[in-house]
């Protein structure tokens, strides 16, 4: 038996596909819109929408504008701006007086805004502009590229200024151990690199890591892994607590 011919897309349904492939370009680079399946798998007689066409045109533009083709740790892209259409924006920081930070959407933001909400509560409360987002690429060298990318902060840089090493008192250290160990090793922290930058924290995974989602998720559900969230205080001198921050902190301090 012959198969039957499959029957012609109607004006709806190519007008409803192109619209599937508009958002879908929309949200990537522009070349990688062009080498997506939904756009692969268009015939190539078939002529996109005007909408369509203007779509990938605007994010083809908005990409050679914010995009500087370098990227950070991780392979995290840098960007030239934030709050510009890109994937850095400015972020709220619940619980402090912070304005908020400029971070990366995503993962990003919410581990790292953790990590200054633990910081503000348990070691130092900050004060606006104490903690720094995105920061313009020029200038920014070696692990401080990431903060072009989204993917770090500055923590109170005045007091841990680059170069300086012994800014925390023991039990301030004790909890930045803490914190970072709680993160899991997605964040490292700049004190422990060979250019000491005691006021950066970085990530230093990449965007498709596995453990740097289940870490986000986790902080977004208010699962108990420090005491509910931050600002509840945690004993940082619990036994199990301490030696998982210690483990880190050698991994971490040899991997440099």
């Amino acid at each position: 038996m012959s198969a039957t011919p499959a029957s012609p897309l109607s004006r709806r349904g190519l007008l409803l596909r192109a619209a599937a492939v508009a958002t879908a370009a929309a949200a990537l680079p522009y070349a990688e819109a062009l080498a997506s399946p939904a756009y692969a798998a268009e015939p190539r007689t078939y002529t996109f929408p005007e909408a369509v066409r203007a779509g990938v045109a605007r994010a083809k533009a908005r990409n050679e504008r914010l995009l500087t083709g370098a990227r950070s740790a991780g392979g995290w892209p840098m960007e030239t701006a934030a709050d510009q259409g890109g994937s850095i924006a400015t972020r709220p920081v619940p619980g402090t007086p912070l304005a908020g930070l400029q971070l990366r959407s995503g993962a990003p933001e919410s581990v790292l805004v953790h990590l200054v909400r633990r910081f503000h509560y348990e070691i130092a409360a900050l004060q606006p502009g104490e903690a720094v987002g995105w920061s313009a690429p020029a200038g920014l060298r070696g692990t401080a590229r990431a903060l072009a990318s989204g993917t770090a902060v500055r923590i109170r840089p005045g007091h841990y200024p680059p170069g300086t090493e012994g800014g925390f008192f023991p039990v301030e250290l004790a909890v930045l151990r803490d914190i970072l160990a709680e993160l899991g090793g997605v964040v490292r922290w700049g004190g422990d690199d060979r250019n000491v930058d005691e006021s950066l924290f970085y990530l230093t995974v990449g965007p498709d890591d596995a453990k740097l989602a289940s870490v986000a998720e986790r902080i977004r559900v208010g699962a108990p892994t420090s005491g509910q969230s931050a600002g509840v205080l945690v004993d940082v001198h619990d036994q199990r607590r301490r030696a998982a921050a210690d483990a880190l902190a050698r991994r971490q301090k040899n991997a440099v």
